[in-house]
């Protein structure tokens, strides 16, 4: 468990945050100047607030009250940054044991050979950095960390450098870690679907202060992203009882408000699924429309139409079972159909994303 209750001044800007976090993926997110990466500084001993106090598992990091305040080498924290920083003159076992070396706590039972199966590098062991994948240096990054025997793992925007089949390769190992240890992170991110498949809680911030916290599908569904940037807007659904078409290669996910088709088989699993729908990839019918080739309609009422950004229109729909999910139309879709709040519609999704680790391979 991570405590944070600080406050740091610079000229132009105030940080003020608390709140606390246990195990898994805690998500910072907000545009660029909100100040997430400055409260890893702090956690991290870079940044000494002007008050407030910093505890992990019990060991006080900071307290200006009691003027505590432990220097980064006597913290024991993992942190993965946006570039690997990876030593070229080492291997990657050499570099995984680095920070294992130089540590003065005890191991945190996390061996090479368990760190090398969660993220898949076995087989880089004895490579050199400069025969890496973009993807691959920051999977090596993150095993270094979890060997230094962390209390807490910091990650500021560890996929911000890759493109986008480098954070899909990464993405998956990501989610083990979150699953599999034991271990309180801290992840900063600006982008919306990347927090929405990892976090289990955000902590929403703009302006040095939280905005918002709890579960993804509370802070990021149906609210815009960073800017109001209207086209990464990601509704988050809760979904159970897949059936799979092994004709089709195809696997229906049930929601109150309808089935909703994926491409692929899931592997078998207990708990909800959580998929992601951008409001890009949705489209709004007054009435259920036949011989399409959409296959997922899904059923509700209009709660809110935001005032437009240009051309576009968010819609807000509570679907059957009362999750929102977001469309962006055109105006003149709107004044075309007569949309309006209260009206009963039908959603047709285009695309559905989901947890790319709960797909089997083909």
């Amino acid at each position: 468990m991570i405590e944070i209750d600080v406050v740091l001044a610079r000229p132009g800007f105030t940080l003020a945050v608390k709140f606390d976090a246990g195990q898994g993926i805690t998500a910072l997110f907000g545009e660029s100047g909100a100040g997430k990466s400055t409260v890893l500084h702090l956690v991290a001993g870079l940044l000494k607030p002007d008050r407030g106090r910093i505890s992990v598992n019990g060991t006080v990091f900071t307290d200006t009250g009691a003027r505590i305040f432990l220097p980064p080498h006597r913290r024991r924290i993992g942190y993965v940054f946006q570039d690997a920083l990876l030593f070229p003159h080492l291997s990657v076992r050499q570099n995984l044991l680095y920070g294992r070396w130089f540590t003065k706590a005890e191991p945190n039972g996390i061996t090479l050979d368990q760190v090398t199966e969660l993220l898949g590098i076995a087989a880089l062991l004895e490579r050199r950095p400069t025969t890496l994948s973009g993807g691959e240096r920051q999977r090596v990054a993150i095993g270094r960390a979890l060997l230094a025997s962390p209390q807490i793992l910091l990650m500021d925007e560890p996929l911000a450098a890759l493109d986008i089949d480098r954070k899909r390769e990464i993405i998956p190992y990501i989610q083990r870690l979150r699953d599999e240890l034991d271990l309180p992170i801290l992840y900063v991110s600006h982008a919306i679907e990347e927090v929405a498949r990892l976090a289990d809680r955000v902590i929403l911030m703009a302006g040095g202060q939280v905005k918002s916290d709890g579960p993804p599908q509370q802070v990021l569904s149906p609210k815009a992203g960073p800017g109001d940037d209207r086209f990464a807007r990601v509704s988050i659904l809760s979904t159970s009882q897949p059936s799979y078409d092994a004709d089709y290669q195809l696997t229906q996910v049930s929601h109150p408000a309808g089935k909703i088709t994926l491409a692929g088989r899931l592997i078998p699993q207990d708990g909800p699924i959580r998929v992601l729908i951008r409001a890009t990839d949705v489209t709004i019918a007054l009435s259920k429309p036949r011989e399409l080739s959409i296959r997922t309609a899904m059923r509700g009422k209009i709660s809110a139409i935001s005032e437009p950004l240009g051309a576009v229109v968010m819609v807000e729909i509570e679907l059957i079972g009362g999750e929102i999910l977001a469309a962006a139309v055109t105006r003149k879709a709107v004044d075309e159909l007569g949309l309006g709040e209260g009206d009963h519609v039908y959603c047709l999704i285009k695309s559905v994303s989901i947890d790319d680790r709960l797909m089997a391979t083909p």
